[in-house]
């Protein structure tokens, strides 16, 4: 059944960096979807090139992503976690839906579910995330939402900001594809913090990674990232 996958994949998804042209784009979701908002606005101002995103899929029904999606038209799926059994039914599931949706790029987008790591090899350099912060530092288990700028503020640091990488088999180990930095100000607090970092960095990087994906021009060599003129 993996390989099988695998060979759909390749066979609808093709090469990173193929000519541009028309990309699915799917978008996986767990909660408010600030990040889903960014991507739907740059999609509407034209800002995601060839690029078009077909489907969200939530881990929750409760998520309050599926009503920003709905408001854009866009269409949706729920697939919780609770609903299998184990890590790898869920991710079979998942892959399933990839497949019935054509993606040709996955994004997620404060996606908060754990899939194993045949959806990483289904579809490499295809699977992008956005870390609210500036990777190697508050990243890897447990360093998600609020806890990754509650551990920012408790080392003292200056400096934060935000990653946009591929996903692969270590968490928020893939290749990092853009980073941008926000200074940490006197007094904040991990939602104030959180707020700054979404605002100045995520909102802005995540679209602009995806518009370059779509049009072909991110080569990945030995886990470095390269963009094409």
């Amino acid at each position: 059944m993996e390989d099988q996958i695998r060979a759909q994949a390749a066979e609808w998804t093709g090469d990173v960096n193929e000519p541009p042209k028309t990309k699915n784009i799917i978008v996986l979701v767990s909660g408010g979807g600030t990040n889903l908002q960014a991507l739907i606005d740059a999609q509407m101002r034209g800002d995601l090139g060839c690029g078009r995103i077909t489907c969200v899929i939530s881990s929750r029904p409760d998520a309050y992503a599926l009503v920003r999606a709905k408001n854009a038209g866009i269409p949706t799926r729920v697939l919780r976690r609770k609903d299998f059994d184990s890590t790898e039914a869920y991710s079979a599931a998942m892959l399933e839906a990839f497949y019935e949706e054509y993606a040709d790029l996955i994004v997620q987008a404060g996606f908060m579910t754990i899939l194993d790591a045949k959806v990483c090899r289904a579809y490499p350099n295809k699977i992008i995330n956005v870390h609210p912060a500036l990777i190697p530092s508050f990243c890897g288990k447990g360093f998600y939402g609020l806890h990754v700028h509650e551990a920012a503020l408790a080392k003292g640091v200056k400096i934060t900001g935000a990653t946009v990488h591929f996903v692969n088999e270590v968490c928020d180990g893939g290749p990092i594809i853009s980073q941008k930095a926000v200074a940490v100000e006197p007094g904040d607090t991990p939602e104030t913090l959180q707020r700054r970092v979404m605002e100045q960095a995520e909102w802005h990087l995540l679209p602009e990674a995806v518009r370059l994906f779509c049009e072909g021009r991110l080569t990945v060599k030995d886990n470095i990232v390269s963009v094409s003129e």
